[in-house]
C-alpha cells in the first residue's frame, strides 16, 4: 500500500525513509573522512616546508 499527499507526492515508506537516512550518513561519513585526509595531507606539507626553512637556516618561527 502506498500513501500520497493531497497534492499527489508518494509518501516514502518507513524502510525508504531509513535508507534514505543511512545513505545520507555514509555521504556524511565520507565527507568527513575525506577532509580528515585533507587536512592531514596539509599538515605533512607544512611540516615538510618547515624541515626545509630549517634546513635552509631560516627560523620559521622568526619570518614576519
Amino acid at each position: 500500500m502506498r500513501f500520497f499527499t493531497a497534492d499527489g507526492t508518494r509518501v516514502p515508506s518507513p524502510e525508504e525513509t531509513a535508507a534514505a537516512e543511512c545513505q545520507r550518513a555514509e555521504a556524511e561519513r565520507q565527507r568527513a573522512e575525506a577532509e580528515r585526509q585533507r587536512a592531514e595531507a596539509e599538515r605533512q606539507r607544512n611540516e615538510l616546508l618547515l624541515a626545509k626553512l630549517r634546513e635552509l637556516g631560516v627560523d620559521p618561527d622568526e619570518v614576519p
